[in-house]
């Protein structure tokens, strides 16, 4: 599994655009449909929100990808 580290700029960002800002998808909109279609787990769980607050200390997987979010320093 490729594991990435994502370094949070402010209290949280949206799944659907830290699918985008890490390159697993093209789009905003591509992330939505990806998130919408059961295939993202947030800290183990399935996650149907797309615009989920995503805070430091959680961790998103899907397809063989995981990334770790933190709190910038």
């Amino acid at each position: 599994m490729q594991e990435t580290q994502f370094r949070l700029e402010g209290d949280y960002i949206e799944l659907n655009q830290l699918l985008k800002l890490e390159g697993v998808v093209d789009s905003g909109g591509a992330g939505k449909q990806l998130v919408a279609s059961g295939a993202v787990r947030v800290d183990g769980v399935v996650e149907l929100r797309k615009t989920c607050k995503i805070r430091a200390g959680q961790v998103v997987e899907l397809d063989g990808v995981r990334i770790v979010v933190s709190a910038e320093d």
